[in-house]
């Protein structure tokens, strides 16, 4: 992958095509996402999650309607409503109590918020991440925020759920899913997004073959 190629695949990242074209291709190539039909279905990803590279970390300024919409079991209306445009409160509602993240009150989603090319997400996420990269647990988050961190953590977390195996049979409806919900859904195109992955999938496919 070139700088021509990337800036055609994220065009909303001319800009920062410079800074993370090294980054990208050293950690497709530390995790073996070394085929034209894996890198495509890797950078379709990171372009979606990062909007296309520009956010490093996840956005949770979101208004009532969008709490309902998006976590119905957590933000009914009257919970939705004293929530609403209040980042920190939503993160730690939204993600307490789950994959290793305590209670609400101890700040653990804020903390634990999506971070990096794909928002790496939750503690046992985010202290597993920094285990295999011999990363102190408190400098996690710091370094998920930089080119190389941000690009690295993505390919592991890809390799650890072993995307590839999708990737390889150009099932990225199965790409999604597993990034997006963890598993196989039943349900083709169910993921949050799915039409603007797909979008860029097509793209990246085009242009690395």
């Amino acid at each position: 992958m070139n700088a021509q190629q990337l800036a055609v695949i994220m065009p909303q990242a001319r800009a920062r095509v410079d800074l993370f074209l090294a980054p990208l291709a050293a950690a497709m190539a530390e995790f073996e996402i070394s085929t034209p039909a894996r890198q495509a279905a890797f950078l379709a990803t990171v372009a979606h999650e990062s909007r296309q590279l520009a956010a490093l970390e996840e956005n949770l300024n979101y208004s009532a309607e969008a709490l309902m919409r998006t976590w119905p079991q957590r933000f009914p209306p009257a919970t939705a409503a004293a929530y609403a445009r209040q980042p920190e409160r939503i993160g730690n509602r939204a993600y307490a109590g789950r994959e290793g993240n305590r209670d609400e009150a101890s700040g653990d989603g804020w903390r634990n918020r999506g971070a990096g090319a794909i928002q790496l997400t939750f503690e046992n996420n985010h202290a597993a991440c920094a285990r295999h990269f011999v990363v102190p647990r408190g400098e996690i988050a710091a370094w998920l925020r930089t080119p190389a961190g941000a690009c690295r953590s993505a390919a592991w977390f890809w390799s650890v759920n072993r995307v590839n195996a999708w990737a390889d049979t150009l099932d990225f409806d199965g790409v999604c899913d597993v990034v997006n919900r963890g598993k196989k859904t039943a349900v083709v195109g169910d993921a949050i997004g799915w039409k603007e992955r797909l979008a860029l999938y097509q793209v990246a496919l085009q242009v690395l073959s």
